[in-house]
């Protein structure tokens, strides 16, 4: 048994018992804490419930939306905790996490211009996506954009996780073992995300200088 399944054996286990008892709200609120800063990996959530479409408990359409849908709730109330506490928050705890005043000031300019682009892309990285809707929140990105660019990359990344559950069957257990294609996915969206700013700042920098 590998060293990451003995670390995680906790949470599996628990998130095993709390689907298998209450179902499609399991899952639901289960994707809620995820996305509400509770370190609970999507990667364990949506696979298991993958796995149990192959016994014929659940639906994978309603799997996906039960998991999709508890994701906007919980990126919604971190978008607000970030509002209404985020900027004060940084600026009197930030350096006990590196944190600056300076790059507070930056995410605030980027998410007022990109936020929306922003929402959606962190959505499909593995562990920034359970927290980037708090900084989405501090930077006062555009709440119906932010809304439906969470709903999309969220429905995008469930619907992978949950048909890699549906393929492994009954060894869902050692997605660990591939979780390598999982990051190779998440590079390809950082490297077009970097491509895409780097050249949209370009094009502002060229509107700037010219006379």
């Amino acid at each position: 048994m590998s060293i990451t399944f003995e670390i995680l054996k906790p949470v599996i286990d628990f998130v095993m018992s709390f689907i298998s008892n209450l179902g499609y709200q399991g899952i639901f609120f289960l994707m809620v804490l995820e996305s509400a800063l509770i370190p609970i990996p999507s990667e364990i959530i949506m696979p298991f419930s993958g796995f149990l479409i192959t016994n014929g408990k659940f639906e994978p359409i309603s799997v996906v939306l039960a998991g999709t849908f508890g994701n906007v709730v919980g990126s919604i109330l971190t978008y607000f905790l970030g509002i209404k506490f985020g900027r004060s928050f940084i600026l009197k705890y930030g350096k006990y996490i590196l944190f600056k005043k300076s790059h507070l000031e930056f995410t605030e300019e980027l998410f007022q211009r990109y936020g929306d682009k922003i929402a959606f892309f962190c959505r499909l990285l593995p562990a920034i996506r359970t927290y980037i809707s708090f900084p989405c929140g501090v930077g006062k990105t555009n709440f119906v954009k932010f809304t439906i660019y969470t709903f999309l990359g969220s429905l995008i990344w469930n619907t992978m996780l949950t048909y890699v559950g549906i393929q492994f069957g009954n060894n869902w257990k050692n997605i660990d073992k591939y979780s390598i294609y999982l990051d190779i996915v998440s590079i390809c969206v950082i490297v077009a995300f970097a491509i895409w700013f780097v050249a949209k700042m370009r094009v502002r920098n060229n509107k700037v200088t010219e006379p």
